[in-house]
């Protein structure tokens, strides 16, 4: 049963709002006209337009947590025998979350206007993304949903162990970061400010040091209007860019070559590529297929491009080994895993193996990054500090030498 929210007029022309439960529009304007009243509008409960209060606390959008424990319970309840609708709606009479109710009663809606289950799951593109539902639609092709929805789930709990794991490196360098662009707008708008009339009343010749502290600050004051809107404009203008096809491969491939970030994200999407991998012919995909629906999760064009060169040159007949040699994505000892898979026929175990160990590796380089960052930080903080102090405290003791003269 669904919940349905209508506004109609009885009799006597009054307005009479409520709800009512019944299987489909229909039956709610013929229990409505039973009663008197004349339907005007009805519409699913989930279907009504969010409260600004909703829009702005998030309440109805989906996070990859809750896909991924939406995804948990639906193979629960399809393992267990139950119909893929009435799974639907008892996932949506068990949540008190709004946007996963609206959710699952679009999706619920796409499969009983006859459509299939990955065509009711792709209305909504903006949760399931195309290698979820790919998944989806060779499960239903295999039979075999219960598993599918298994093997994302157990994918889907990876992604999410490998963003936590960066953002929880990188939370103290954007702490340290932020606190010390504060720090700059504030010397620089007050404290510099109120120096600067000072070292202008005592008439005395500033350091080198000084005048540019004051000049930068002068400058900050008197054009902060300007610098905001060319910042604005120039990370618009940069967002823009990197939506085009060169801008986001010119991205993605400079990503891979930074200093200290650049090997965290390339073995990051790596450990992606092989997870997929590993699903996708365990769930019976073919390698091609495979290595399509891997490039999606890649997070990154310029590995999506050489995956793409792996699936061409598997096309013209090559092994995985030769064409993953060829393509220059992975170490020499993974090639080796690949060739012993192959050999042995339990390539998607292999690639399992790899995927953790890739895993593995990201947590060690994280542990190194906050390693090497936080005495680079430390030591430009401090280069910060040096710099206002020969800047602003040298004049003062200048000053107040001259006094106890």
């Amino acid at each position: 049963m669904t919940r349905f929210v209508y506004h109609g007029r009885d009799a006597a022309g009054q307005s009479v709002d409520g709800t009512l439960e019944a299987m489909s529009p229909a039956l709610v304007a013929d229990a409505l006209l039973a009663r008197g009243v004349t339907p005007v509008r009805i519409g699913r409960e989930d279907d009504r337009p969010p409260t600004w209060r909703e829009r702005l606390l998030g309440g109805t959008t989906v996070s990859p947590t809750d896909l991924a424990l939406m995804t948990r319970q639906l193979h629960s309840l399809l393992h267990a025998g139950v119909p893929v609708i009435a799974a639907l709606q008892a996932l949506s009479r068990s949540t008190t979350h709004r946007g996963q109710k609206r959710l699952l009663a679009e999706v619920g809606s796409g499969l009983q206007e006859g459509h299939e289950l990955s065509q009711a799951l792709a209305r909504r593109r903006d949760v399931f993304d195309g290698f979820y539902l790919a998944m989806v639609r060779v499960g239903e092709t295999a039979g075999r949903l219960p598993e599918v929805f298994m093997a994302l789930y157990r994918h889907l709990e990876f992604q999410r162990l490998m963003r936590d794991q960066v953002a929880a490196a990188l939370r103290y360098p954007k702490f340290v970061v932020a606190a010390m662009a504060i720090a700059l707008v504030v010397i620089n708008v007050l404290v510099i400010p109120s120096f600067a009339q000072v070292f202008a009343n005592a008439g005395v010749d500033l350091p080198l040091m000084t005048r540019v502290l004051l000049a930068t600050s002068a400058f900050f004051v008197a054009h902060w209007l300007a610098m905001a809107g060319t910042t604005a404009a120039g990370w618009a203008a940069w967002r823009l860019w990197l939506r085009t096809d060169s801008g986001a491969m010119w991205w993605h491939r400079w990503q891979l070559r930074l200093p200290l970030a650049g090997r965290i994200l390339r073995t990051t999407a790596l450990a992606r590529i092989c997870q997929a991998l590993q699903m996708t012919l365990a769930s019976g995909v073919p390698i091609i297929q495979g290595l399509t629906l891997a490039s999606e999760v890649a997070d990154n064009r310029h590995l999506a491009r050489r995956l793409a060169r792996v699936r061409e040159g598997v096309e013209r007949g090559e092994s995985l080994l030769v064409a993953t040699s060829q393509a220059r994505i992975f170490t020499p000892i993974v090639l080796q895993m690949i060739a012993i898979g192959e050999e042995t026929g339990r390539v998607d175990e292999l690639l399992g193996e790899i995927a953790q160990t890739y895993r593995l590796d990201v947590e060690m380089e994280l542990k190194a990054l906050s390693q090497r960052i936080e005495p680079i930080l430390v030591v430009v903080l401090g280069a910060m500090v040096l710099v206002l102090a020969l800047g602003v405290f040298m004049p003062m003791w200048d000053l107040g030498k001259a006094a106890i003269r």
